[in-house]
């Protein structure tokens, strides 16, 4: 146990020390979210091409020795669904990863199956069975067992020979270039969280006026604000669909705040003063100043456009079975309506809201195939039924 699992501050900066020679290293973490404003971070795990360790951070206190590791441009970070691990990184550090490898995207870049758990990842790539993950394990809890230990550390144990193999397999499908293009996209995704206009991200956000989303946005931020101070889940604070209504209602007093029957609860009916004073606040946006309405992914109730953004991905899908590729990770339905919307001229065609699936290497995949479908220049038909791509298409 003292071998795999570190509580030394300085048994850690041994290993981080190991890490910087090897420049690569795969990462995981073990964490709790239920009861705190940010997840709680529980465990660390490492594995270097000739060690494999877990680092119990309530014992060693000083992290910093990894973290500057994690942001350098020289250690190559491999992890599994990394996007948790990336927000552990910018809490600590307020920066991205460098030079992050997630071998889930990389996976979906060359077979047609996409998210794939750990378990099936390690059994797909390397043959290999691992356990389940211990999702009810209580990570707070102290001591470890020599079991925990066992199962957390099989999340790293065969992320960098999965990575080795992936690496070469893209390498000869010339797709390592894509990779890294989405490896960064997880990033900047993953940064984006964080910034000043994640209120609009709210679900049903986009049915509000434009005066009851500058009280939405009073609210949101002071529920965030609060949420931090007492790190607790925001959810706590005032749930997302109270929030709404609260917009929508522009209560302005407490005795109109507490009218809503689930604000009485103990918890949400001591924030009933707070509340009023958002919605007051919001009331009082300029006219000018107001946000603009917000488009909805479902907001192209044109049945033409439906229909089109149907058949385009039939397209796209046989085109990434064809590929061997996850048509999930090339575009959604949200993104082939962009496309739709954007060819059609009903969107503002400007560089920078270029639809997705008309830039970079998704371009090569699909991006002519699906512009020229759409203005007409191309014909389908049905070739194989029993093929996994059983459509061809023809220019006429």
């Amino acid at each position: 146990m003292s071998d795999r699992l570190i509580a030394k501050q300085d048994d850690f900066e041994e290993l981080c020390g190991e890490i910087r020679k090897e420049g690569i290293v795969a990462f995981d973490t073990e964490f709790v979210s239920e009861s705190t404003y940010r997840p709680e971070l529980c465990l660390l795990q490492f594995a270097t091409p000739n060690r494999i360790a877990a680092v119990d951070p309530y014992e060693v206190q000083d992290l910093s020795p990894w973290w500057d590791l994690c942001i350098d441009a020289d250690t190559v970070v491999v992890a599994h669904a990394a996007r948790e691990e990336i927000r552990f990184c910018l809490t600590a550090t307020g920066q991205l990863p460098q030079k992050l490898v997630d071998v889930q995207i990389a996976e979906g870049l060359q077979s047609t199956s996409y998210p794939l758990s750990y378990e099936r990842l390690v059994y797909r790539v390397l043959n290999k069975s691992v356990h389940g993950r211990e999702t009810r394990t209580d990570w707070r809890n102290r001591p470890l067992t020599e079991r925990q230990i066992e199962y957390a550390l099989d999340d790293v144990r065969f992320l960098l020979n999965i990575w080795d193999r992936q690496k070469q397999s893209l390498t000869a499908l010339n797709r390592l270039e894509w990779a890294d293009a989405e490896f960064e996209r997880l990033l900047q995704e993953t940064s984006a969280e964080r910034s000043g206009d994640t209120w609009r991200r709210l679900s049903g956000i986009h049915k509000l006026r434009p005066r009851e989303l500058a009280i939405a946005r009073e609210l949101y931020l002071w529920r965030d604000a609060e949420a931090e101070r007492r790190n607790i889940p925001v959810r706590r604070v005032l749930r997302d669909d109270l929030l709404l209504d609260m917009a929508r209602r522009r209560p302005t007093s407490e005795s109109d705040v507490l009218a809503t029957r689930d604000m009485r609860r103990p918890n949400f009916k001591k924030m009933a003063g707070p509340i009023a004073k958002c919605v007051q606040a919001g009331l009082a946006v300029d006219e000018d100043e107001l946000p603009r309405r917000i488009s909805s992914d479902n907001r192209d109730s044109n049945r033409d456009e439906h229909v089109i953004g149907q058949l385009l991905g039939l397209a796209l899908a046989n085109r990434c079975a064809e590929l061997q590729i996850s048509k999930s990770l090339v575009g959604t339905s949200s993104d082939l309506r962009y496309l739709v919307r954007w060819h059609l001229g009903k969107e503002a065609n400007s560089t920078e809201n270029t639809p997705r699936l008309s830039k970079g290497w998704r371009a090569d995949v699909c991006g002519e195939l699906l512009t020229d479908m759409l203005d007409g220049r191309i014909s389908l038909r049905v070739a194989d039924p029993e093929s996994d791509h059983p459509l061809v298409f023809e220019r006429d």
